[in-house]
């Protein structure tokens, strides 16, 4: 018999997809009456969602019950990356050791339903995108290494649409394609030390790895305003 969802299960998906799709903006302020009248539950349900995301990192509550939408950081999209060249690597060449050969005609056909990544992509997109990944990191046989990426994996997702909005241009496109189809021919032909040279530019040349330097470089900017002024304070 199939368990049907709690209010606060389905308040819990539906607001966390608002949360990723950028519907609910980072840094903003939720406003849980309007919220809960638009998905047509009671605050209770919601405030027991929120508390959900919060431990997954995605809202911040203070103690007045108060709740914002968690701030991209510079700081937080480094922290992403770092752990991401560490454990996707360790990932794919653990998967091109001990893939099964389901698993790489999951991998090979997930790979071949993956559309290019461009401005404001849809939720199927972003979908397929996630499912070559994981195949890849369910392949390794690791559990502990699959939960922790997967559970990396929301946060990622808005850091990745805050670097689209300055767009992809073919050669980052074809770029991507290329080393997707690499790394299947890796994880395919057995060759851990390839698979796991090929995750690693690939998430070098992420747009993870881009979000960090907009976002360094948006922190920069008021600090460099503030040095010009001091500057020209003095003269």
């Amino acid at each position: 018999m199939t368990r049907t969802a709690t209010k606060a299960e389905v308040a819990y998906e539906l607001v966390r997809d608002q949360v990723l799709r950028g519907e609910l903006v980072p840094g903003s302020v939720i406003q849980q009456g309007a919220l809960a009248r638009q998905l047509g539950i009671s605050t209770t349900p919601l405030r027991e969602a929120l508390r959900r995301l919060m431990s997954d990192g995605l809202v911040e509550l203070d103690a007045h019950r108060d709740a914002r939408i968690t701030r991209l950081t510079a700081e937080e999209a480094r922290d992403l990356v770092e752990i991401r060249r560490s454990l996707d690597p360790l990932a794919a060449g653990l998967a091109a050791e001990r893939r099964t050969q389901q698993e790489l005609e999951l991998i090979r056909s997930t790979a071949a339903e993956l559309l290019p990544l461009r401005t404001d992509p849809g939720a199927a997109e972003l979908s397929t995108h996630r499912r070559f990944h994981v195949a890849i990191y369910t392949a390794s046989h690791n559990q502990m290494l699959v939960q922790t990426l997967d559970g990396l994996w929301d946060k990622a997702d808005r850091y990745r649409r805050l670097a689209l909005e300055d767009g992809r241009t073919e050669e980052d496109l074809d770029r991507t394609h290329t080393e997707h189809l690499a790394l299947v021919d890796a994880i395919a032909a057995g060759d851990s030390d390839t698979a796991a040279a090929v995750m690693l530019a690939h998430v070098d040349a992420s747009l993870g790895a881009r979000a960090v330097a907009r976002l360094t470089s948006a922190a920069a900017q008021p600090v460099a305003r503030s040095l010009r002024g001091i500057r020209g304070g003095r003269r």
